[in-house]
């Protein structure tokens, strides 16, 4: 058995250096902002651009490789289960991860989120999400990728590590996606595993602000892609509740595995 092991251990290293590795680097932002409709339901729009060097540049603002808008509808079914949807648009250029030049895409999601522990030093959330993609490629035609995608994020408050602090957390997360086979997305039936460390701030209950590092390594036929990406999210809820007193609903447990604390 220890033979064996071995032998596979060699395997994969003999693998590894014979594979051709692109190195990215990539920058990320998004601004998510919600609104409470009820106990239940809330709605959210967010938007992000990417940017991305080049295997001949290592400037993470090199250009611009991805615009996208998306609407989600949530609903929180139990203290511990939220269920959600959305609609997005992207506009594709130069995408390292798709065969494309340029193009658009039309994504549509299905999205449980369930809080698998809560204590005050960490809360940890599992997450499952089944996309539907139509990405156009070079010729014009909208080709469908279906995408499965399973992540673990575990949130912890740093007040409860002994920082005074008490507004600021900590969060890593790793995430892995399988897709079906697409001469947009390539061959490969597992397409990436991302993993991510970072922090955040609340200003106040309705306005957070987070910066993470992620990798990703992206198998790829040929040669592997690896991305290390610094992101910046802002988070807002509720952002003119003082104006149009809207419902606001109560934080239950599979919010605060997310970053409410």
């Amino acid at each position: 058995m220890r033979k064996y092991i071995y032998l596979t251990c060699l395997y994969f290293m003999a693998a590894n250096s014979l594979a051709q590795t692109d190195d990215l680097y990539q920058f990320w932002n998004q601004y998510d902002f919600t609104r409470d409709l009820s106990e239940k339901w809330v709605l959210q729009a967010d938007a992000g651009l990417t940017s991305s060097s080049t295997p001949t540049d290592n400037n993470a603002l090199h250009n611009v490789t991805q615009i996208y808008l998306r609407a989600w509808v949530h609903y929180y079914a139990f203290e511990k289960w939220k269920f959600s949807v959305f609609l997005a648009n992207y506009s594709n250029k130069n995408v390292p991860e798709l065969n494309q030049k340029h193009g658009r895409e039309f994504r549509t999601a299905l999205q449980a989120t369930y809080n698998l522990h809560q204590s005050p030093a960490v809360k940890i959330n599992l997450r499952a999400r089944l996309e539907d993609r139509h990405i156009e490629t070079d010729e014009n035609y909208m080709e469908a990728v279906e995408r499965l995608r399973f992540q673990i994020k575990a949130v912890c408050p740093l007040s409860s590590l002994g920082v005074k602090v008490k507004k600021m957390y900590v969060f890593v997360s790793d995430e892995v996606f399988f897709k079906t086979k697409s001469q947009v997305s390539g061959p490969e039936a597992f397409d990436r595993n991302r993993a991510m460390i970072g922090c955040g701030f609340a200003f106040s209950d309705d306005i957070k602000i987070e910066a993470a590092y992620a990798n990703e390594i992206m198998p790829r036929s040929g040669t592997d892609k690896v991305v290390n990406a610094f992101q910046v999210k802002g988070i807002f809820n509720n952002l003119f509740y003082h104006l149009s007193k809207p419902f606001k609903r109560k934080k239950n447990a599979v919010d605060q595995g997310e970053g409410d604390l």
